[in-house]
């Protein structure tokens, strides 16, 4: 088996589990997880397709995943300790609609 089998494969049973993750729980801290780990599965297809080709324009798509995946932990945590600090639970579920 070749090695770009192995990182497809891991990269696919990665990207699985983050879509799993972020369809099946309702604890909106899993979903951002989920989110994460789907994000790392691309970032693991792209690191693999520029070594491949000496590609450094995947690198730099791979550096903006980067800071996207950052700035997304930053807003979705903050939005998760509002939400708990106004009472409610951090279920998904329960979030039907915004208030002010």
């Amino acid at each position: 088996m070749s090695l770009t089998a192995v990182v497809w494969g891991v990269t696919g049973v990665l990207f699985f589990f983050g879509l799993a993750i972020v369809t099946l729980r309702r604890q909106l801290l899993a979903m951002l997880l989920g989110l994460e780990l789907m994000l790392a599965a691309v970032n693991v297809g792209l690191v693999h397709h520029a070594g491949l080709f000496h590609d450094a324009e995947a690198l730099a798509v791979v550096a903006l995943v980067i800071a996207v995946a950052a700035a997304e932990v930053v807003v979705g945590l903050s939005l998760i300790l509002r939400v708990r600090r106004g009472g409610r639970g951090a279920d998904a579920a329960l979030l039907t609609e915004l208030q002010g």
